[in-house]
């Protein structure tokens, strides 16, 4: 089990500011575009939120790609992060983002029931000038004593500048994982208010996430300390 870790807070979201993005990567620019503005403005303000612990299933230098999913079966999720500058709230070109998270099985890849790859739910994007990263993936899966997240670090200029994971409701979970390949193990032992790591922050790292056709849309916007 991941176990949190206490540092000083480096990651700001502002929460529903990209509902918008259900769209399509358009409609996400124009959503981030207009929550620039919110934010001169005053409409809107970076939270500092803890950081969370990276975990035991981290693999460093995973590729640059945007479909992360190598035939992994699941619930089409796209997965639309900008982040942000938290001194200023402007978004950050440039900037690698690096998600990893378990399979509808529970598994890692490189790990256990997963070690027969060490690239499946991993990858890395670099962020556009409207400080966008945009992955391809499924719904993850859960494990024995955890919630259901993905694990995210965010790289400036070569430096690690935030470490966190991103969560679900319980209610979008429930309702995922009612069809296949998730029905087979049903709902998570643990919900979020009762997940070790989630109790530390994670109420400020639920992602937004909107249907999208057969799939889902999550978006968040994280201010990070550069």
């Amino acid at each position: 089990m991941d176990e949190p870790i206490t540092r000083r807070g480096s990651l700001a979201r502002l929460g529903g500011l990209l509902a918008a993005a259900a769209g399509g990567s358009a409609l996400f620019s124009e959503a981030a575009e207009g929550g620039n503005k919110a934010v001169e403005t005053g409409a809107v303000q970076c939270v500092l939120t803890p950081e969370l612990t990276e975990g035991p299933y981290y693999i460093a230098g995973e590729k640059l790609r945007r479909d992360i999913r190598d035939g992994h079966p699941g619930a089409l999720l796209a997965l639309r992060l900008t982040i942000l500058d938290a001194s200023t709230c402007k978004p950050i070109k440039g900037a690698a983002v690096d998600i990893w998270h378990a399979d509808a099985a529970g598994n890692y890849s490189g790990f256990g029931g997963g070690a027969g790859s060490r690239t499946f739910l991993r990858g890395i994007q670099k962020t556009d000038t409207n400080g966008l990263a945009v992955f391809t993936t499924i719904y993850p899966g859960w494990y024995q004593g955890r919630a259901v997240h993905i694990h995210i670090k965010v790289h400036v200029g070569g430096s690690v500048v935030h470490t966190g994971q991103l969560f679900f409701s319980d209610a979008l979970t429930q309702s995922v994982y009612k069809a296949s390949p998730y029905a087979a193990r049903g709902n998570p032992d643990t919900p979020n208010a009762s997940d070790s790591i989630f109790v530390n922050g994670g109420k400020r790292s639920l992602l937004t996430v909107k249907k999208s056709g057969a799939g889902y849309v999550g978006a968040m916007a994280m201010g990070v300390h550069k």
